[in-house]
């Protein structure tokens, strides 16, 4: 088996518009197989360790197998067609009931690494996949380096703008501070309207006084 196949890892899920690009390889060579979006996602997030409210499919299956007393003992994509990828699924079924037994199903790559990713089993490739399909290192480390640097641009712009709003509101602070009044204004207002009423009071009792100074009209 060691001269026929080789270990690879999941070196990236990355989406796109209407699948998923999922990367595997190791040190020496890295290639892609496109995969549709809801195993795509399923794969990021049992690499990513995120937890789900309710079980998804492989999370079912994953439970099925562990009922039984099976796991998944490795995956090993071992052929290709054009942009097909063909794997077989190992696993290893031991309980009380029987003794160990090794069960070899055919599946898709997708599935197979979905589960693979869930119970932390080893995925392989076999030799003459490998020969075949594409390097694409280089690539895969040029959109992981753009992200990186997009990543730390929107960083430091929310950095920059949390800056500006803090400043915004210092600013606003200070314009607040000129417009504050106290108590004391308030009852100032009060004491000017009572004594204007109390002016306008007078008045209207000279005008009144001066009234009766009057003589009376001639007839």
């Amino acid at each position: 088996m060691k001269n026929q196949v080789r270990e690879v890892q999941v070196k990236a899920v990355l989406p796109l518009e209407g699948s998923v690009a999922l990367f595997l390889g190791n040190e020496e060579k890295t290639f892609v197989i496109y995969v549709d979006e809801q195993v795509g996602n399923a794969i990021s997030m049992f690499m990513r360790g995120v937890p789900k409210e309710r079980p998804l499919t492989h999370d079912l299956m994953s439970h099925v197998l562990m009922a039984f007393g099976a796991k998944v003992d490795r995956v090993v994509i071992n052929d290709v067609n054009g942009s097909v990828f063909y794997a077989r699924l190992i696993i290893v079924a031991e309980n009380q009931l029987q003794s160990r037994k090794v069960i070899e199903l055919d599946a898709r790559p997708s599935d197979s690494v979905a589960l693979a990713a869930q119970q932390k089993a080893p995925i392989y490739v076999a030799d003459k996949v490998w020969n075949t399909v594409e390097d694409v290192t280089d690539a895969l480390e040029q959109i992981q380096k753009r992200d990186s640097n997009e990543a730390s641009g929107s960083t430091a712009e929310a950095s920059s703008d949390f800056e500006a709003d803090v400043e915004f509101e210092e600013e606003d602070d200070e314009e607040d501070d000129d417009d504050d009044f106290t108590e004391d204004d308030l009852f100032e207002d009060d004491e000017e309207e009572d004594e204007d009423f109390e002016d306008d009071e007078d008045d209207e009792d000279d005008e009144e006084e001066d009234d009766d100074d009057l003589p009376p009209p001639s007839r």
